[in-house]
């Protein structure tokens, strides 16, 4: 299962390399748009929630927050011998037999409620939405302990989420790095464009390098969609140009032509990081997150902390003509998809061991040493 499948980004990618190494599952989601992921999922079961109804979509479905954890929970999946889930939110909470093997990838403990709650809060100016949302994620913080307690093992997409789910959720977890489909890259000519690849919201800091790039009257090259984009285009001088979604081609174009990857927030992994890498680009990214285990400071990019001046001043400081590409690609050989295709059903198949020698179900019957019903979920 995954939160939702409504278009095809980061999460939506890495669901769609576990859905290659299990292809006879079913899958199971909250909310589901054909068109939105590309068709990329047309060719396989696919059970929606009652939420479907609603035909939400992208930018729509943020307004059914509060129900989205009664439609996970609704799912029936009695008879799966296992399920995999993945989960930025809510997926995890899924309800399972009793000798059914769940195993979470875990993209992030949901944000809003948990580590993103104080900003979420902040942003709301009318006094009312605030008390309504500091009292839905305080309900939520408690259902969303109470769910991954019915987790068997969580596998979490970098060292910083692991922290969370061990602070958040109380659980530990193997670290698995996400897939990169890193064979969509290669290095080519350079141009004179700096890069901002990311969805338009709040939490990715955007603006910080919008006003770093406004001080620093560099061309800077914005790629991708979201409620955030307004705002940013506002505020944006003439030297920042934003494209709206583009396709697979003209991202793998951008990246290999960009001087740099500019990274603002603080990614629980940070896909784009990679890609840029795969093209042969280095990342100037803030100093926390996932990028920490993705970056190689001096080597393929470099770290920088506070605000827009800071922002300003390393783009000054690194030299990207520097840089080798070759260094660029050899590290993102490490996140290649083949070894987390490797990585993750290795990680299910010690799961269901564990369980299986703590005497979880019967050594005879239908589930001994076999998993006969996957789902994805």
């Amino acid at each position: 299962m995954h939160d939702f499948l409504l278009d095809l980004r980061g999460a939506e990618r890495v669901f769609l390399a576990m859905c290659e190494i299990w292809p006879e599952a079913d899958l199971f989601t909250a909310v589901y748009n054909e068109h939105g992921t590309e068709g990329r999922f047309a060719h396989r079961n696919v059970h929606t929630s009652f939420l479907q109804k609603t035909r939400p979509t992208s930018r729509t479905f943020r307004a059914l927050l509060p129900l989205y954890p009664a439609a996970v929970e609704s799912f029936d999946l009695s008879g799966y011998d296992l399920v995999v889930s993945s989960s930025s939110a809510w997926a995890h909470a899924v309800i399972c037999d009793e000798f059914t093997v769940h195993v979470c990838y875990c993209h992030n403990p949901f944000r809003y409620a948990w580590n993103d709650r104080d900003r979420t809060l902040a942003s709301r100016r009318n006094p009312v939405t605030r008390s309504f949302l500091r009292g839905l994620f305080r309900r939520w913080r408690q259902w969303d302990w109470i769910a991954a307690q019915r987790v068997d093992h969580y596998v979490t997409n970098s060292q910083s989420t692991q922290a969370r789910v061990k602070r958040y959720l109380g659980r530990d977890s193997t670290v698995v790095y996400p897939p990169v489909e890193t064979g969509r890259f290669s290095a080519g000519p350079v141009g004179d464009h700096y890069l901002v690849l990311s969805e338009l919201m709040p939490h990715k800091r955007i603006d910080v390098t919008v006003q770093a790039f406004n001080r620093l009257g560099l061309p800077l090259v914005v790629v991708g969609d979201g409620p955030d984009g307004r705002r940013l285009q506002r505020m944006a001088g003439p030297n920042v140009r934003f494209t709206g979604r583009v396709s697979d081609a003209e991202t793998a174009a951008y990246l290999s032509g960009c001087r740099a990857l500019v990274v603002a927030a603080v990614e629980e992994f940070g896909i784009a990081a990679v890609e840029a890498q795969a093209a042969g680009r280095p990342v100037i990214a803030v100093r926390s997150g996932g990028t920490l285990e993705t970056v190689r400071q001096g080597l393929t990019g470099c770290f920088w902390d506070g605000g827009p001046d800071e922002l300003a001043r390393a783009v000054l400081d690194f030299d990207d003509a520097a840089v080798d590409p070759q260094d660029c690609l050899e590290n993102a050989a490490r996140f290649d998809t083949a070894r987390f295709q490797e990585a993750l059903p290795r990680e299910v198949q010690n799961t269901i061991e564990a369980l299986d020698s703590r005497s979880r179900w019967p050594r005879t019957g239908p589930r001994a040493g076999r998993l006969a019903r996957p789902a994805l979920i």
